[in-house]
This record gives C-alpha cells, sequence and structure tokens, in this order.
C-alpha cells in the first residue's frame, strides 16, 4: 500500500480510449480500470480513497484529495461521481401519512422527487446530525445535517425517528 499523501508524485492517472482509469506507478507498472473507493463516504468524502483494480485489490491509498494535483483530482472525482448516487434531501415538503408505508415529496441537490418509505427502521444515524434514507427501491437519500432542515421538514422527521 502506497501512501499518495506523503508524496504525490508516486503515480499518475489518466484515462484510455475506452474510457477507463489507468494508473501508472512510479517505478512503471500500468493498472488498467482501477476504481476509486471511499472509506468515509459521508462523514470524509475527500479523504481516505483507494484506488483499488478490478478484483478488488487495492493499488494506492490517498489520505486526502486535496493532496494530489489537479488533474489527479478531478479524474477521480469525475469517476467517483459517474459511479456514486446518493441524492442530498435539502427540504421534505410533505408526506401523504405519518404512518408507513407513505410517500416522501422532497428537494435534493438533484432535484424534486417523491419516494415511498417502506417504515422507520428505513432511516438511519449516519454521524453527527446525518441520516440515510432507504425508499422502497433501496435508493439512498442522504440528509447531511438534520438541524439544516426547515421547521417543517425537522417536524415530519421527528414523527418517523
Amino acid at each position: 500500500m502506497t501512501t499518495a499523501q506523503t508524496n504525490p508524485i508516486l503515480f499518475e492517472l489518466s484515462r484510455n480510449a475506452f474510457g477507463q482509469l489507468e494508473l501508472r506507478t512510479a517505478d512503471g507498472h500500468v493498472h488498467v480500470g482501477v476504481l476509486p473507493v471511499r472509506a468515509f463516504p459521508i462523514q470524509s468524502p475527500d479523504d481516505g480513497i483507494s484506488l483499488v483494480q478490478v478484483d478488488g485489490h487495492e493499488v494506492i491509498w490517498i489520505d486526502a484529495l486535496a493532496g494530489l494535483p489537479a488533474k489527479e483530482q478531478a479524474l477521480i472525482r469525475e469517476e467517483l461521481q459517474s459511479r456514486e448516487f446518493m441524492p442530498e434531501i435539502q427540504r421534505i415538503a410533505r408526506v401523504s401519512s405519518f404512518s408507513t408505508p407513505c410517500t416522501w415529496h422532497v428537494s435534493t441537490d438533484r432535484g424534486d422527487t417523491q419516494f415511498v418509505l417502506r417504515g422507520s427502521e428505513d432511516i438511519r444515524r449516519v454521524g453527527q446530525g446525518a441520516l440515510l434514507v432507504t425508499d422502497s427501491h433501496g435508493i439512498q437519500f442522504l440528509i447531511r445535517d438534520q438541524a439544516r432542515l426547515d421547521k417543517e421538514g425537522r417536524r415530519i422527521l421527528d414523527r418517523f425517528m
């Protein structure tokens, strides 16, 4: 395992003709199709990122994205964004009922949507003030800080927790 923060020139990232990430290590070895994986996707999304081969073996450990050159940062962020889908709930507009299952109407960082909440057990705490809400299809919605919701949104949320 190599740490990128100690010496950011330990590797170089690029995209090949097929759109896959290629990682070239300092010794010249090329790893085709590496994938970035976040160690702490909610609490510290830009810290603790592993570049792994398709079979899951780690090639490079990155302490912090901020320690990398801009080109490598951009490629890793682009790859993560294309693979991750976790809309962040910014506002809970209304719910169809305070008993489950019920339909939630929310505004997210990706637009307005609605989903079915099967039960209150589908709302999980994942850190200081953060919650994961899983809909009936298994899609996870993030509430990064429940204190930032408006008064009505907090009231609705309190009824389910």
